[in-house]
């Protein structure tokens, strides 16, 4: 059956025959339990250097959350385990600073093997493990190598593999392996503010870097960051735990106040034959981006201002640490420059760059002074995936064909024309090339696939399957559940500038005349699309299945529709989203199957700021509404992200006050619960203490959950089934069926 809303086509049974009605229901009991429903999902997949084997860190049947490192051989298609983490691994715990860049990398919660890195004869693949350095043989024989007490940060081996570097006590460390020596490439001694080959808080917060030292091609020179915290301000926090807190004095950079001081220098690989990198005479900056040149020749930099609306290009001299401005990217009024990893230099000295200048972020080739433009339309491309330099190729993924779908395109470098696409529709695709861009990995999920990982070659066609994870074979987690499986839908309603916004939902089998609650969730914030045409999980089927519409909306302000569909946000966060996301509930309550009066809505992070502010602009809307560690205060957020959009607090103090949401807390009339880790480095606790505060201050009732010990991301196998019970035990009773 189906029925037309909008002129857009719902579901209103299960793309499933009628069985259906005879599959087991999902609980969250089962969504967090192992095996995962989603089947393997493996990460940091990577060819080997000679392309004779695919490596990935696989979790494990019976842990999801503990991962091994496998090796498949591409001729044969035969897979073996390399390290097995529970055998090799110490069990030690892992230092603060391991858990912290886990949590910045969005990989916290993870045990066993975090990261790999191959050698460049393709013989053995260095792996870092609770807090030691292995090399594990392809042969399955693994070497513990000897690198000193204390854990190891960013340990990777050097590009003609004659190093391992590691960050050690705030320093770097460089292992000879032919001579088996040790030498402290720098020193921090005499204060414990200076950090060397180390990436700053917002650097691995905001800006997607976590490494601060980078080899030259040939292993001749190290480009390291430097950087001293003094000036960053402390924040006591205390990271409360289940029978003990710890007060940790953090040095996090409120909006506002002093950032890092950061330096860059080039020295030999023992430390010797140091030069300071001319940054420029302005110290107030950030270090975006570091790259060389593939001779070795030339140490290129990304530099931007703090305002975020200029981004320098800097080619340095490796000898003399001497840099000149390649060129600059500035923003236009009202908006900002973003960040972007497709920066690659070719061979022949030009660049292949991607900007956001024309409106839209395309490729460009920087040559002899001159850009080409290599893509060019209304669509986005998000990451260069790889450059065949001998075919003139560059490989990158993009939604040109439709905004809610990612596929991966080649173009040619010296004769741009139309993409040609190698990935196929229907699908979100992530991709990955060797060094060559010879072969890819390509990942892609659907509405009603978990995502599927293969070997394809230059040309999208698939060698081998490296995880084909189909729910449709009996062995699947998710294949029991399968039948109950229900579809998920999208459409668009106009903001109200006219601007076309794009929601999916997800209905429960629904009875004639009968009206059902809805699950409003929300993101609502900038680099972040929501909706998509990519695997939702199970969390989502199992909300479906206790009898709510699932239901979402990306508002203006969030990603990949445009700059200037971004730029609405400009010095204005909790405006527009606020109101798109009402919209999308106004929208929802003309649907003759909705219950309006139960329209419930949850976010996290800055879906919790989304709560908050949705709950004091629009009372009465909601039944009631979930707020996950919240943003209460901008001024209590860090630089790089917060004043990106909102400018700097000290000049415009009425636009942070107007985003705030302590404000209008009085305002707030509906069931609120409020959520948050009590021991989160990110969004800290006092984001809900001021808010939880004002709230009390003036009589306005809210339900609270604190979860000691847990940061960001409150989660884990049993932990999640406490929350979401807790969630849904809240909503239905203060949204109650009639």
């Amino acid at each position: 059956m189906w029925k037309w809303v909008a002129g857009v086509a719902l579901a209103m049974g299960s793309v499933m025959p009628a069985e259906a009605q005879e599959a087991p229901k999902l609980t969250f009991d089962r969504v967090f339990a192992s095996p995962d429903l989603a089947g393997t999902q493996p990460r940091a997949m990577k060819l080997s250097p000679d392309g004779k084997y695919l490596t990935l860190l696989r979790n494990r049947p019976d842990e999801k959350e503990r991962f091994d490192l496998w090796a498949m051989d591409t001729t044969t298609g035969e897979w073996r385990m390399l390290v097995d983490s529970k055998k090799v691994g110490s069990g030690a715990e892992l230092s603060e600073a391991e858990k912290m860049q886990m949590e910045r990398a969005r990989i916290g919660g993870t045990r066993g093997i975090i990261a790999y890195d191959w050698s460049p004869d393709s013989k053995s693949i260095l792996v870092p493990l609770e807090g030691e350095l292995y090399l594990a043989s392809l042969d399955g024989t693994v070497e513990k190598l000897s690198t000193g007490a204390g854990p190891k940060l960013n340990a990777g081996l050097s590009p003609t593999g004659g190093y391992v570097g590691y960050v050690r006590n705030q320093n770097l460390a460089v292992l000879n392996r032919a001579t088996g020596q040790t030498a402290i490439a720098t020193d921090s001694s005499g204060t414990d503010t200076i950090h060397w080959g180390e990436a700053e808080f917002v650097a691995q917060e905001e800006m997607d870097r976590f490494s601060g030292y980078w080899w030259a091609p040939d292993d001749s020179r190290i480009a390291v960051q430097k950087f001293d915290e003094a000036p960053v301000g402390i924040v006591t926090r205390a990271a409360i735990g289940a029978e003990s807190s710890t007060i940790v004095q953090q040095r996090y950079p409120k909006a506002g106040t002093a950032n890092v001081l950061v330096e860059l220098w080039l020295m030999n690989p023992d430390g010797s034959g140091k030069v300071k990198v001319d940054l420029g005479s302005e110290t107030d900056i950030y270090l975006a981006r570091v790259k060389w040149s593939p001779d070795a020749k030339t140490l290129y930099v990304q530099r931007q201002n703090r305002a975020q609306t200029v981004l320098d290009l800097l080619a340095v001299d490796p000898a003399t640490g001497k840099s000149t401005i390649v060129f600059t990217e500035r923003s236009s009024e009202k908006s900002w420059v973003n960040l972007s990893n497709a920066f690659t230099p070719l061979k022949d000295g030009s660049l292949i760059w991607w900007s956001e200048r024309d409106g839209h972020g395309h490729i460009y080739r920087w040559k002899k002074g001159k850009f080409t433009q290599l893509t060019k339309g209304d669509w986005e491309v998000f990451s260069v995936a790889g450059v065949d330099e001998a075919k003139g190729r560059v490989y990158f993924l993009a939604n040109r064909g439709d905004v809610l779908e990612r596929q991966l395109y080649w173009v040619d470098i010296n004769r741009p024309g139309p993409p040609a696409q190698l990935t196929e529709e229907g699908w979100w695709n992530m991709a990955t090339m060797d060094k060559a861009a010879s072969r890819m990995i390509v990942t892609r999920s659907n509405t009603g696939q978990p995502a599927q990982v293969y070997l394809a070659d230059a040309s999208g066609k698939r060698l081998a399957w490296v995880n084909e994870n189909s729910v449709k074979d009996a062995a699947h987690p998710y294949n029991p559940y399968l039948a109950g499986h229900r579809v998920r839908t999208f459409g668009t309603i106009k903001a109200e500038d006219g601007t076309v916004l794009h929601w999916e939902m997800i209905t429960p089998e629904m009875e004639p005349g009968k009206r059902y609650p809805v699950f409003f969730q929300h993101y609502g914030g900038p680099h972040s699309q929501t909706v998509t045409r990519g695997w939702g999980g199970a969390l989502q089927q199992a909300i479906v299945d206790r009898g709510y519409i699932w239901f979402q909306i990306d508002n203006r302000g969030s990603a990949n529709r445009g700059k200037a569909f971004e730029d609405a946000i400009w010095h204005a966060m909790g405006t527009v989203e606020v109101t798109d996301q009402l919209s999308g509930a106004a929208y929802l309550k003309t649907l003759d199957f909705v219950d309006p009066g139960r329209i419930v809505t949850y976010g996290w992070s800055y879906g919790g700021y989304m709560t908050l502010k949705m709950l004091e602009a629009a009372p009465g809307v909601f039944a009631a509404g979930v707020s996950g560690a919240p943003v209460s205060k901008w001024e209590l957020y860090d630089t790089h992200y917060t004043e990106r959009y909102m400018g700097d607090p000290r000049q415009v103090p009425e636009a942070y006050k107007a985003s705030n949401t302590v404000e209008n807390a009085t305002k707030i009339a509906d069931p609120l619960l409020l959520i948050h880790g009590m021991a989160d480095d990110n969004v800290v606790l006092e984001h809900s203490t001021v808010m939880m505060a004002k709230l009390q201050e003036n009589a306005v009732p809210f339900e609270v959950m604190l979860y000691p010990g847990h940061t960001h991301r409150v989660g884990g196998p049993k932990v999640s089934v406490h929350m979401w019970n807790l969630i849904f035990a809240f909503l239905d009773r203060s949204a109650p069926a009639k």
